[in-house]
């Protein structure tokens, strides 16, 4: 939902991980804002459909949905993907600096708040979950390069890895394999870890 009036949060956030709903090239892009008490409020740009409608990747290019940002507690945004729908989910810790991440997060907000007298239409190319988020990015790192990878959201990983935005201590294909969260969500359904639970494992970059 484009949301109106979100106010800016406190000091104690912390760290943000991109959230990737995973395929070989199309896949959905979440960011996730954590905050020094554990609660992780999750951030996911759509697109939003009436009632009758189904979405099309097609339709995407010609005006057909309202841009919709949605801000969630991370547990029910990654829950019902894992655990309900079944959805191959992975996270890539990125490598940002508290500072850095409540500029990111702010950037969030204000772009929700603008949504909300001016609607926007998604677009499939230019305007969707991930091309969004990285002019975003972009105006805390403004030298970021552009690159295709950016617009297929599949391929975001590999774009975050080979600019120094994950862990690279490792191969990409070892951190895309431990990245993967789908058995650990599982076990931490119910718990009030859930959050903490489905990142053991997977590296901090330093």
């Amino acid at each position: 939902m484009g949301a109106a009036n979100l106010q800016p949060i406190s000091s104690d956030q912390r760290r943000s991980d991109h959230v990737l709903l995973d395929g070989e090239a199309i896949a959905h892009t979440i960011i996730s804002f954590g905050f020094d008490n554990g609660d992780r409020l999750a951030f996911s740009i759509e697109t939003r459909k009436e009632s009758d409608e189904s979405y099309s990747s097609i339709a995407g290019f010609f005006k057909q949905y309202e841009l919709a940002i949605v801000a969630a507690d991370e547990r029910d945004v990654v829950r019902v993907r894992s655990n309900v729908r079944g959805e191959d989910v992975r996270i890539y810790r990125l490598r940002m600096t508290p500072g850095d991440a409540q500029r990111l997060l702010r950037e969030y907000l204000e772009e929700a708040n603008d949504l909300a007298p001016t609607p926007r239409f998604y677009n499939t190319l230019t305007s969707n979950c991930t091309t969004l988020v990285f002019d975003m990015v972009r105006v805390i790192h403004p030298g970021l390069p552009l690159d295709a990878r950016v617009i297929l959201a599949g391929y975001l990983p590999n774009y975050a890895y080979a600019v120094g935005a994950t862990d690279s201590s490792i191969s990409f294909a070892k951190l895309r394999e431990l990245s993967r969260i789908h058995d650990k969500a599982v076990q931490a359904d119910a718990d009030p870890d859930f959050s903490a639970r489905i990142r053991e494992g997977i590296p901090v970059p330093h």
